[in-house]
């Protein structure tokens, strides 16, 4: 069984759009881990959510120690 394609258009549900942007921020931030260890990389990202959270990965001190400081 396959995956099935999905339309790429706001959620209007807004319970179903906070479920999905949780599962896809988890997806995107271990992908870039695997990312950040498959290529010896430092790295940063942030997402904001719909209502102005931020969250963010780090595998380097380094970054984000710079980051903190701005």
């Amino acid at each position: 069984m396959g995956r099935r394609k999905v339309e790429l258009k706001r959620i209007e549900d807004k319970s179903s759009r906070q479920v999905t942007f949780s599962k896809r921020r988890s997806g995107l931030f271990k992908k870039a881990h695997q990312l950040a260890v498959l290529c010896d990389l430092e790295l940063v990202l942030i997402v904001f959510s719909g209502n102005g959270r931020p969250y963010e990965f780090s595998n380097g001190n380094r970054l984000l120690h710079s980051h903190e400081s701005r």
